[in-house]
């Protein structure tokens, strides 16, 4: 279902995205509208496949989990058995925050989330396990700089 998402829609949208748990009164008075054309519009974004689900941010430095590492896979298998197996290894995995294939060198990215380096090797040894690949680079962000799920509207 193709739809037109116009300026009051971008604002819900918007909206929705800085604080979801807001009522429809907030948003409506955010937005500048009333509540029953911002749900009018919200269901027909939820049908539309615009939103896909709802969901909470969780700290993960206060939940242990501090350390991240971005993992740069290169492998020298290409077939359709092998990626399968690989995909899910990763999907199985819950230490896989993002997964990305690439063009280029690398041919696959993970952004991985653990509580510390102990626990990132159990995770890679548990990888290799499952599924052969030619050369990892596990790479340890010092800094989060920015972090966001929150798209340019």
């Amino acid at each position: 279902m193709t739809i037109r998402i116009d300026t009051l829609d971008r604002k819900i949208l918007a909206e929705l995205q800085r604080d979801s748990s807001q009522t429809l009164d907030e948003i409506a008075r955010s937005v500048g509208s009333s509540k029953t054309p911002v749900w009018s519009r919200l269901r027909k974004l939820r049908e539309a496949g615009v939103i896909s689900h709802y969901t909470v941010m969780l700290d993960s430095d206060a939940l242990g989990f501090e350390a991240c590492f971005f993992v740069l896979i290169r492998t020298s298998q290409h077939e359709a058995e092998w990626q399968e197996r690989f995909l899910t290894a990763i999907r199985q995995r819950p230490e896989v925050q993002e997964a990305h294939r690439l063009a280029g060198e690398v041919d696959y990215i993970l952004k991985v989330r653990v509580k510390n380096a102990r626990a990132y090797d159990k995770f890679y040894q548990a990888l290799i396990s499952d599924v052969r690949i030619y050369n990892v680079t596990a790479l340890l962000s010092m800094e989060e700089i920015k972090s966001t799920t929150m798209l340019p509207l």
